[in-house]
């Protein structure tokens, strides 16, 4: 994965839940990842704003990514725990998510998400811890 680009990225992602959320990769490296999307009515909650559903797959995406790419011919890695804050209503408009590295360890990592609105308000935060695993021989 160390050699993932962002348009790379969206192809792999065609077919895939976060395809379905419209979430699409701006720019991706081993040091992070931003991506953004346009809320709309289907990923409402029946109380008319976004799911938080919605907060925690972007988050659990942009921090897994990142970690792989940043692992790379290593090994792979898989989410061990999310933890996701919902600070911000958000009914329409375009959100964007940008992961950064709290930890990058031999054994685990821990990536911090935001999310922010268009007006750069952060709508929600999370932070993922992964496991790296090595490679299967």
């Amino acid at each position: 994965m160390a050699d993932v680009t962002p348009e790379l990225m969206n192809k792999f992602s065609e077919g895939t839940f976060t395809d379905l959320l419209g979430l699409k990769f701006t720019a991706l490296s081993a040091d992070g990842a931003t991506a953004e999307w346009v809320v709309t009515p289907q990923q409402h909650q029946p109380a008319g704003i976004t799911n938080g559903g919605v907060y925690c797959t972007v988050i659990e995406t942009l921090a897994s990514v990142s970690a792989g790419v940043w692992l790379g011919d290593r090994g792979s890695v898989v989410g061990v725990n999310n933890n996701t804050d919902f600070l911000r209503a958000v009914r329409e408009g375009k959100l964007t998510g940008v992961a950064t590295p709290i930890h990058r360890g031999r054994s685990q990592q821990l990536w911090q998400v935001v999310i922010t609105d268009e007006q750069d308000r952060t709508v929600a935060r999370g932070q993922v811890r992964l496991q790296n695993l090595s490679p299967q021989n």
